[in-house]
């Protein structure tokens, strides 16, 4: 079994709208004071309170606060596991020695939602129909369901996204599996022409949707840091800001989400470069990296894959635009030169091609790789 999302728009009417934001403000609220509890039990008496100790303070809360009488013990319970969860993130970060990151409390923008744990059993239901959902403390919502859900309902989240409301519910299913496939291709990624070139000398266009965006972007920001902090026109400016960036991400996701289906559909194993991501993106090539998105690519491309019965390797990208995919003569050109004439064997690709056949091959040398069951062709 395997679990997989399916997030569906809500409409809330307008009183609804209010109790979707006091609950998300009541969960906030207790997220902060669980975090404060931790804190100062620690710097005041060395103390480490727990999710379990913590847990049972809230029967006494609801009876005190009467607030939270209207909120699902459930919601309330998932509350304390972020808490918790942060927590264990940040001592795992600190044995590992990296930058550890200690939990910040959460502003109102910085929290947008809450889940309910069983929502399978108690807290949402779908209703006949299909065109609304209870929603404990909530109520009967509109919801959109453009595509059916699958397998058993486990979890589901309710989330703010600008002015919009979402509803993810979380499923287990059965895994579905696509006829095996023997065709193998690598890949490499790119910013400027092409987001990706193929071993099979296919070029896919980079969109590049931000930079297209910028200059609307950019006057949206100049009219946002003209505003008076706190004023009904800055608030507004926020949201149109706010609304640019989440048409590029969902952008990007929509075409992330066509490209790694393709592949995946087409090919049974898809060989790409382990990248230092984060590395580049720290570069001058920083803008059209993250434009490209290729993190959340290759997530996506992964899980399709595993979903599907496909494998994807990731290979050492070292010398893989250097080397020619005929005779391996190494030859050192700058990036801008983007025609790859081979000084040893006479052979000419483009650059990209060249690198992307240099990939699938590595595949099968690498001790990672696929074995000797396949031919690089």
């Amino acid at each position: 079994m395997t679990r997989k999302a399916f997030k569906y728009r809500l409409y809330p009417t307008q009183p609804q709208h209010k109790d979707l934001e006091r609950t998300l403000a009541l969960c906030r609220q207790l997220y902060n004071a669980a975090l404060q509890e931790r804190r100062e039990a620690y710097q005041k008496a060395g103390k480490t309170v727990g999710f379990y100790e913590q847990k049972r303070w809230l029967p006494e809360i609801r009876t005190e606060l009467p607030e939270y009488k209207g909120i699902h013990s459930q919601v309330l319970q998932n509350v304390i596991e972020r808490v918790d969860k942060a927590f264990q993130g940040f001592f795992r970060r600190v044995r590992a020695g990296q930058k550890a990151g200690y939990p910040r409390f959460k502003g109102r923008e910085r929290y947008d939602s809450f889940t309910f744990p069983q929502a399978g059993q108690t807290g949402v239901k779908l209703q006949e129909g299909g065109k609304r959902v209870l929603i404990y403390g909530i109520g009967s919502v509109k919801v959109k369901l453009h595509r059916p859900l699958e397998g058993r309902l486990k979890a589901a989240t309710v989330k703010r996204e600008g002015e919009h409301w979402y509803l993810v519910f979380t499923c287990e299913v059965e895994p579905r599996p696509l006829p095996s496939s023997d065709q193998a291709i690598g890949i490499d990624l790119g910013t400027n022409p092409h987001f990706l070139v193929t071993s099979e000398g296919e070029m896919v266009e980079a969109p590049r949707y931000y930079q297209k965006t910028q200059a609307k972007l950019a006057r949206a920001q100049h009219s946002l840091s003209r505003r008076k902090r706190g004023s009904s026109r800055r608030k507004q400016a926020q949201r149109q800001v706010a609304k640019l960036h989440r048409k590029i991400a969902n952008q990007r996701k929509d075409f992330h989400h066509k490209i790694a289906r393709r592949l995946v559909n087409e090919y049974g194993t898809i060989v790409h470069e382990d990248l230092n991501i984060l590395g580049l993106a720290r570069t001058r090539l920083a803008k059209g990296v993250l434009d490209a998105g290729w993190g959340r690519f290759l997530q996506i491309l992964a899980y399709k894959a595993e979903e599907a019965g496909r494998r994807v390797i990731k290979v050492d990208p070292k010398y893989t635009s250097q080397d020619c995919p005929v005779c391996g003569h190494r030859e050192r050109k700058p990036l801008w030169v983007r025609e790859f004439r081979c000084s040893g064997c006479g052979g000419h690709f483009h650059r990209d091609v060249a690198a992307a056949i240099n990939i699938l091959a590595k595949a099968r040398t690498e001790p990672s790789g696929m074995g000797t069951a396949w031919a690089v062709p």
